[in-house]
């Protein structure tokens, strides 16, 4: 307990009257101010029990989470905030605190720059610098020996001509993004099967049978929406699709788009489109697209608006043929927050929907995660039937928990000791699945509340079923 007169009087306070919120409010920020983190966090629980969706008392628990360096904690305390359309500024720049602090410097640069822009006056140069660290400055250039002579003065030499920057030339704006090479294909990616065939037709076929396709009037390229919860297989799917057609892929980050001067991120963006154009095929890959494709309406600021815009424009391309070639695959955990204008033909038109996998998908998923380790015989199914409500990210986190618990077995051995099916079963026993229960929730909203244009009706069977 604080050493402190006032702050034992308010604690006094609140144990007489323990629903008085204001009350426990006060105590809990003035705990934070003075640096009692542990008993400003109880505090803040405490009033969160009597508020549940409080913002400032999540905010206040959260900004305590990030003092104590518990940023997974600040993370999940902020996720509800951070859901939701317009949400308090400070609780973007919380966030960005602990996915910096997680050292994910990539999307804790978007939601820094995104807060701010809303709230400047929460800006910190330090911490900003810290996301997008300025470049090095140019080599000091030393002093010239003393040349012999002077020779004649020669006429000044023409101005020289102004020079357009062509794509590809050291004068252009130069792209964030890398090119890579994937080495997955569909094989690993276990189950699956209708969102595989549908990117097939849409993205592939066209570029591996051009004539037939042709023929029908049909280019190669075009866009495809991936959405699900999270950590379904979204970007592995991406990556697939890439390795699949040998083709180049480009992973684009938010911290490659987004950048705090008015106009760069639009410049960004079109170098990042030049970028897939000169390396066709390519596979160019949008994770989190609702960040940079988000409503226009829900937009307070006009320059956030114009990103939106030049995506748009990047999607239809300077002519027809501009996109042959550049397969755009985009995927998000929210699709109802993507301005319905990218649904528009010829853009991201066909919504994916990537669910999670069913008993036979998960066994599949284990067989892959598990194949290159030291295996006694393995009953996958048995293993699967325990894992309802699994997507891959939670299976990958099974195998991980039950080789950690081996390789210790096997350091006190002196040998390996193979995995076995026990193992395996007694890690999914301390594994919770992560979000997809919640993810459903808020689609069932959506489903059964927002879907007068019909473009959620795939997600029907899944809302009215056991989730």
């Amino acid at each position: 307990m604080p050493d402190d007169a006032g702050l034992q009087a308010l604690r006094e306070a609140a144990r007489l009257s323990p629903d008085n919120l204001p009350l426990r409010q006060h105590l809990a920020g003035q705990l934070l101010a003075k640096g009692y983190l542990a008993d400003a966090e109880a505090e803040f629980r405490a009033a969160l029990v009597l508020s549940p969706k409080n913002p400032e008392i999540i905010t206040g628990l959260a900004e305590a989470f990030v003092r104590q360096s518990a940023y997974g904690s600040a993370l999940a305390a902020l996720e509800p905030l951070l859901a939701e359309p317009g949400y308090p500024p400070r609780a973007g720049v919380l966030a960005a605190r602990a996915l910096a602090g997680e050292g994910d410097l990539g999307r804790a640069a978007y939601r820094y720059f995104e807060a701010i822009s809303r709230e400047p006056a929460l800006a910190d140069p330090e911490f900003a610098a810290r996301l997008n660290p300025p470049p090095a400055p140019p080599p000091v250039p030393q002093p010239p020996a003393a040349p012999p002579a002077a020779p004649p003065a020669a006429p000044a030499p023409p101005a020289p001509a102004l020079v357009t920057p062509q794509p590809g030339s050291p004068l252009a704006p130069q792209s964030n993004a890398e090119v890579q090479s994937s080495g997955l294909t569909f094989a690993d990616v276990a189950g699956m099967e209708a969102v595989k065939e549908a990117l097939r037709v849409k993205l592939l076929l066209p570029i591996q049978q051009p004539d037939l396709f042709a023929a029908f009037g049909k280019r190669a390229g075009g866009g495809v929406l991936l959405y699900g919860p999270p950590g379904a297989g979204k970007t592995h799917l991406a990556r697939a699709a890439a390795g699949e057609l040998g083709a180049a892929f480009v992973n684009v980050g938010l911290a490659d788009i987004l950048d705090m001067y008015i106009g760069s991120s639009e410049r960004n963006l079109h170098a990042t489109f030049d970028l897939a154009r000169r390396n066709r095929p390519c596979v160019l890959f949008f994770d989190e697209v609702d960040a940079l494709a988000a409503r226009r309406s829900d937009m307070r600021q006009a320059h956030t608006r114009q990103l939106v815009n030049q995506f748009l424009a990047e999607l239809d391309g300077v002519d027809q043929n501009a996109n042959e070639g550049v397969l755009v695959l985009a995927a998000t955990n929210a699709p109802w927050y993507v301005d319905a204008a990218f649904r528009r033909p010829g853009r991201l038109d066909q919504p994916v929907f990537v669910p999670p996998p069913d008993a036979a998908a998960r066994a599949a998923i284990l067989r892959i995660l598990c194949r290159d380790k030291p295996l006694a015989e393995m009953d996958f199914d048995a293993v699967a039937k325990v894992t309802e409500h699994f997507v891959g990210a939670d299976l990958k986190g099974v195998v991980d928990r039950a080789v950690e618990a081996k390789l210790q077995q096997s350091i006190s051995a002196g040998r390996p000791i193979p995995l076995s099916t026990p193992d395996l079963l007694a890690a999914a026993q301390s594994v919770r699945p992560t979000a997809v229960r919640e993810w459903m929730a808020t689609a069932r909203n959506y489903v059964m509340h927002a879907n007068d244009s019909g473009a959620w009706d795939e997600l029907m069977p899944w809302v009215k079923g056991k989730w």
